[in-house]
């Protein structure tokens, strides 16, 4: 397999090495708690269950669906943008039904991109945002993952050093994995330098609900202007916990969308009719369950911030987002991202996601995630006080650890 042009440009999975270990200490009897995957363990909403259910068996509800999305789907979405944001959109031509945004993204890379082209990537990132790029035959240029003075510094010398000019810049706010949230002046300045050099805006947005401080994260398309050099991919999976069910869209400007519509032409029908029908009840229905999310997301994230610290290891409250990302202790830090998850793992039964997965520069930090109710989150950080208390004397012959300072 490693012959093959695409694969080569892949290196090794490295959450796939994490989740290996993970396995085996299952298969042994290990009582894992898993903080790695971003995946909801909270329930859809009743009411779109009930949606889906009503809908199967209907007639031609199991035929081919519509790639795009059924017009009732895209309606709602547009009627969401223009609620939370502000933001009008034709959903006949700017807004398109994806696979989860994971799949809009990987698309819209094949669609808009040839051979060579440069994509400006944050790093860290989800590794989505780079590799599908990379899939398509692209080239990545790295810039901070932070939205500040020294993103736009690193973004001017992307463009200024390279050859060819840039096609685009990904952005990521609530970030996964950093949980950093942009704010509207940010996006003022970040649409202005992509007119000044005529590139596209790439924005993913599909933590848009997962905040907790009471200020919700904007969209770049409320900057006037905007839409000329915007698409922006949201999700169905965190806001109603419906991961599985494989439902996102892109919106914003037409050509960037149409380009994405002509090449899911070409691979898929749509997800399940059904499936569509419920989403659009999710959009359009009661936002009860939405805060309920936020609330147990809130206090999960509180919970895990004092019981690990009371642990030893001090976490950085995440304003937005399902994540923690959380730098490796000092005296493991030398480690590596990797090898200190799979130590977690093997010594404490936590497992968490190592930054390097998400780039390079990510290789000092791990990603938590808010997935495991309050008393798993507990218990997670007694097993991990554990392993920090006792590291000195069960480690010295298996990695070299840093004195105590």
């Amino acid at each position: 397999m490693e012959d093959f042009h695409r694969v080569r440009r892949l290196p090794p999975y490295v959450f796939e090495q994490v989740n290996r270990l993970k396995a085996k200490a299952r298969a042994g009897g290990a009582d894992i708690i898993d903080l790695g995957m971003g995946n909801p363990d909270l329930p859809a909403p009743r009411h779109v269950i009930e949606k889906l259910a009503e809908t199967v068996g209907k007639p031609r509800t199991d035929r081919y669906s519509a790639s795009k999305g059924i017009p009732g789907l895209r309606r709602a979405q547009a009627a969401y943008y223009a609620r939370r944001f502000g933001v009008k959109l034709n959903p006949d031509t700017q807004v398109v039904a994806t696979l989860g945004s994971k799949e809009g993204f990987a698309n819209m890379a094949q669609a808009i991109t040839a051979p060579g082209d440069v994509v400006i990537v944050p790093n860290p990132s989800y590794p989505i945002h780079a590799f599908g790029f990379l899939m398509a035959g692209g080239v990545i240029r790295s810039v901070p993952a932070e939205p500040n003075e020294e993103f736009f510094r690193a973004l001017e010398r992307a463009v200024n050093h390279s050859i060819p000019k840039p096609i685009a810049v990904v952005v990521c706010y609530p970030s996964n994995p950093t949980a950093q949230v942009a704010t509207l002046d940010f996006y003022r300045d970040l649409v202005a330098f992509a007119k000044k050099h005529e590139i596209y805006i790439l924005s993913d947005l599909a933590y848009s609900e997962v905040y907790f401080d009471g200020n919700p994260p904007p969209s770049v398309l409320q900057v006037p202007g905007a839409m000329d050099v915007t698409a922006e991919f949201t999700s169905m999976s965190k806001t109603f916990s419906m991961a599985g069910w494989r439902i996102g869209f892109a919106v914003g400007n037409e050509r960037l969308l149409a380009a994405l519509t002509r090449v899911k032409s070409y691979l898929d029908y749509g997800a399940f009719t059904p499936i569509q029908v419920a989403a659009t009840a999710a959009l359009n229905g009661p936002e009860d369950c939405i805060h309920e999310m936020r609330a147990i997301y809130k206090a999960r994230r509180d919970v895990m911030v004092e019981s690990f610290a009371q642990a030893g290891w001090t976490i950085p409250a995440p304003v937005a987002s399902m994540f923690a990302w959380v730098p490796i202790p000092e005296k493991f830090r030398h480690l590596g991202s990797l090898e200190f998850s799979k130590l977690l793992i093997e010594k404490s039964d936590v497992a968490v996601a190592p930054g390097i997965g998400f780039g390079e520069h990510g290789d000092e930090y791990v990603r938590l995630a808010l997935v495991e109710n309050e008393q798993r989150i507990r218990q997670a950080a007694r097993g991990i006080r554990k392993f920090f208390d006792s590291a000195d004397t069960t480690l010295h012959n298996v990695v070299q650890l840093k004195a105590r300072v």
